[in-house]
C-alpha cells in the first residue's frame, strides 16, 4: 500500500520538487493532502492531477468562494490552523514541511506531537526554538529526516560513519549572486539582481537570503541543533558548482563528501524513502559530468548575516529566534524597496543589540521573542535614517 504523505508548502520551489518525486514514485506514496498560501490556480492544477482528501489554503485573505469547500472529492479548509488539522489526520504517515518562515513552527510540533515522520524543508523550525523542538523529538521519538540539501547530505554521511571520529561538519554554500562583486558595489544591489541566484530556482525570500548567505546562516543554527555538533566545529565553505552539498572532516585528517547534482528530487527522495534507498534514478548524472570543483573560505565581511548567525547561535536561547525573526522583516522591507540589500544585516543587529535574550521552557516564549523582533525591526524604518538600521 501506497505510503500516505502531506505536503505543506506545495505551492513553493520544494513543495514543486516534492510532487516532481511523487509522480515518479506513484505506486510508493500519495499525497493525502496538501497546503497553499494564496496561490488558488496551483490548488487548482494539484487537486486535479493528485486528488488529495484535503488541501488547505492557509492565507486569510483569500477569496474562499473561489475553490469552495469541496472540489470532487477533496475538501478545502482554510486558515494557519488548518496546517496543524491535516497533519494530525490518522491516515498521514510522512509530513514534509516545505512552508517558509516561522510559521511552519506550529504544525511542524503537530506533526513531531502526532507521531508522523517528518521531513522537515522549514528550517525556521528549529532555528527559532531548537531546543523546545528537540526536546519534543526525544519525547515522542520522532523520527527526523533534513530535506535541505546540505543537511541531508550531512545526515546521509554521519549515518554511515562512527559519530566519535566525527571532527567537524561542513556545509556547502554557492556564495549567491554577489560573491565576485567589488564590496563596493553591494551597497547599490537592486531587487531584480536580488532575487536571482546562480544555482537554484527558489522563492524570492530565500533567493535574498542565498544572496546575502544569510541562509546558509540559517542552515548553520538547523544543523547545529538537527545533529548536535557544536558551533566551532560547524563550517561553511563556498563551491561556486554546488556539487558538493556536505563534507564531513575525520579526526583522522580524512574527509567525506557527499556530491550529487543540484536538484531538490534527491535530497526529498531519500527523505521519504529512508531507511530504505531509493529504487531507481531519478536524474543519470557522472562524476566525469562534475568538471572543476572549487572550494574557498567565505569573506564574512562580504557576507555579515552569516557571522551574526554564528553569533546567535552561539549565544542561545532566544538570540536565533529574534535573528530569523529580524531577517524576515527586513528581507519584506527590502523587497518592497524600503531598504537597501545591504541593510538587511544591519536590521538584524540592531535587533539582536536592543532585545534582551531569554531561555525559554515553552513555546509562547519563543512567540514572544519572535514578535518583539519584528516590531523593532519594523520601528527602525521610521527613523529618520533608515540606512542605518
Amino acid at each position: 500500500m501506497a505510503t500516505s504523505v502531506s505536503l505543506l508548502g506545495a505551492s513553493g520551489s520544494v513543495g514543486e520538487s516534492t510532487l516532481r518525486v511523487l509522480r515518479a514514485y506513484p505506486e510508493e506514496f500519495r499525497l493525502h493532502s496538501c497546503s497553499v498560501h494564496s496561490n488558488l490556480e496551483k490548488a487548482r492544477e494539484i487537486q486535479k492531477e493528485f486528488s488529495p482528501e484535503f488541501l488547505c489554503v492557509s492565507s486569510t485573505a483569500v477569496d474562499h468562494t473561489v475553490l469552495g469547500n469541496k472540489i470532487d472529492k477533496t475538501q478545502i479548509l482554510y486558515g494557519e490552523s488548518a496546517l496543524c488539522e491535516l497533519v494530525r489526520e490518522p491516515e498521514v504517515q510522512i509530513v514534509v514541511t516545505a512552508i517558509v518562515g516561522s510559521v511552519g513552527l506550529r504544525p511542524t510540533i503537530a506533526a513531531i506531537t502526532s507521531g508522523k515522520r517528518l521531513a522537515i524543508a522549514n528550517k525556521e523550525t528549529l532555528v527559532t526554538s531548537g531546543p523546545l523542538i528537540n526536546s519534543l523529538i526525544a519525547k515522542h521519538k520522532t523520527k527526523v529526516i533534513p530535506v535541505d540539501s546540505e543537511h541531508n547530505a550531512l545526515f546521509q554521511l554521519l549515518e554511515s560513519l562512527n559519530r566519535d571520529s566525527v571532527e567537524k561538519i561542513i556545509l556547502t554554500a554557492s556564495g549567491g549572486a554577489f560573491r565576485d562583486l567589488p564590496i563596493e558595489q553591494l551597497s547599490s544591489v537592486t531587487k531584480a539582481q536580488a532575487l536571482h541566484h546562480p544555482t537554484w530556482k527558489m522563492g524570492p525570500k530565500i533567493t535574498v537570503d542565498s544572496n546575502g548567505m544569510i541562509n546558509k546562516g540559517l542552515e548553520v543554527i538547523e544543523a547545529h541543533f538537527l545533529f548536535g555538533v557544536p558551533y566551532e566545529r560547524i563550517g561553511v565553505v563556498i563551491h561556486p558548482q554546488s556539487i558538493a552539498h556536505g563534507i564531513v572532516e575525520l579526526k583522522d585528517g580524512a574527509s567525506f563528501v557527499y556530491a550529487s547534482y543540484p536538484d531538490m528530487i534527491f535530497p526529498i527522495a531519500h527523505s521519504l524513502f529512508h531507511p530504505e534507498s531509493v529504487p531507481k534514478p531519478l536524474r543519470s548524472y557522472s562524476a566525469q559530468d562534475w568538471g572543476k570543483l572549487e572550494f574557498r573560505e567565505p569573506d564574512l565581511g562580504r557576507y555579515p548575516g552569516l557571522r551574526l548567525a554564528f553569533e546567535a547561535g552561539k549565544a542561545g536561547g532566544t538570540a536565533p529566534c529574534i535573528f530569523n525573526a529580524a531577517n524576515e522583516v527586513a528581507v519584506g522591507l527590502f523587497l518592497k524597496d524600503e531598504i537597501r540589500f545591504v541593510e538587511i544585516p544591519n536590521c538584524i543587529s540592531e535587533a539582536l543589540d536592543a532585545i534582551a535574550i531569554t531561555h525559554p521552557t515553552a513555546l509562547e516564549g519563543y512567540e514572544e521573542a519572535d514578535r518583539v523582533a519584528r516590531e523593532t525591526v519594523q520601528n527602525l524604518k521610521g527613523r529618520k535614517a533608515v540606512s542605518a538600521c
